[in-house]
């Protein structure tokens, strides 16, 4: 059974989290961004298959949802109500969540190319912005439609959208990001977006490299038009030699 469909109360976290490796794990996915069981292994501090164990258990009791990339998968919290009835818990409790940090290279951390889409910091943002406004609205855990102000807002970028929907793939869609483990915007939606981006220069792409940086005409037209403040990156203005990325990368 779906999560939404639940109806998620404290006493049902409470019960799962009797164990406090399940504790950490669940407390560890708070901030928002999805884990391998790996990382919420150690952050658990038990086994590989303990961790599975317990994420078996969560899933079953729909506190927990598995997402699959490829080969790679990742769990994050169901919702937001399970979030809220963990949060209540720790007020009572006054325990403070494990955290967790993400070894990314800076250059490919803030902007990237994710095969034909935009990846890293900036496409979480903007993928996070166009939900927030409105002009991008979930139909499913796995896709997208654009509201009719959506529409108007990406013919304003030059994105001719029904030419999109005749194309033979997804139109848009959430594709978790490896650095973030939050998601960006993929699809043919995704791959405009991009391409739109760098016909304004708002963002130039290295030759050997992944890496997106971005530019002063790109942050002025950024927060012109999606209305956020981008944050100052020290690796943008840095020409340091670009890391490999690692083998889980994102992907639509």
């Amino acid at each position: 059974m779906h999560a939404e469909h639940q109806d998620i109360g404290v006493s049902q976290v409470a019960a799962a989290i009797a164990e406090p490796a399940r504790t950490k794990i669940l407390c560890s996915l708070m901030d928002g961004h999805a884990r391998t069981s790996t990382e919420l292994a150690a952050v658990a501090e038990v086994s590989a298959s303990t961790a599975s164990a317990h994420l078996a258990k969560l899933k079953d009791l729909a506190l927990v949802r598995l997402h699959v990339q490829g080969r790679h998968r990742y769990y994050s919290l169901a919702d937001k109500r399970v979030a809220q009835a963990l949060e209540a818990l720790m007020v009572i409790s006054q325990n403070a969540a494990p955290t967790f940090k993400a070894h990314t290279p800076d250059r490919l951390q803030f902007a990237r190319t994710c095969y034909d889409h935009m990846a890293g910091t900036l496409a979480v943002m903007l993928h996070d912005r166009l939900l927030e406004a409105g002009w991008l609205v979930a139909t499913d855990e796995q896709a997208y439609r654009l509201s009719d102000s959506g529409e108007a807002f990406f013919a304003g970028l030059g994105i001719e959208v029904e030419d999109l929907n005749a194309l033979r793939r997804k139109f848009a869609c959430p594709c978790l990001d490896w650095s973030m483990r939050r998601p960006h915007l993929g699809g043919s939606l995704g791959a405009a977006l991009l391409q739109a981006a760098l016909k304004r220069k708002w963002v130039t792409q290295d030759l050997d490299s992944r890496a997106l940086a971005l530019t002063a005409v790109g942050r002025k037209d950024i927060r012109a038009k999606f209305g956020i403040e981008l944050p100052i990156e020290s690796s943008q203005t840095k020409t340091s030699q670009p890391s490999a990325p690692p083998a889980g990368r994102d992907h639509v």
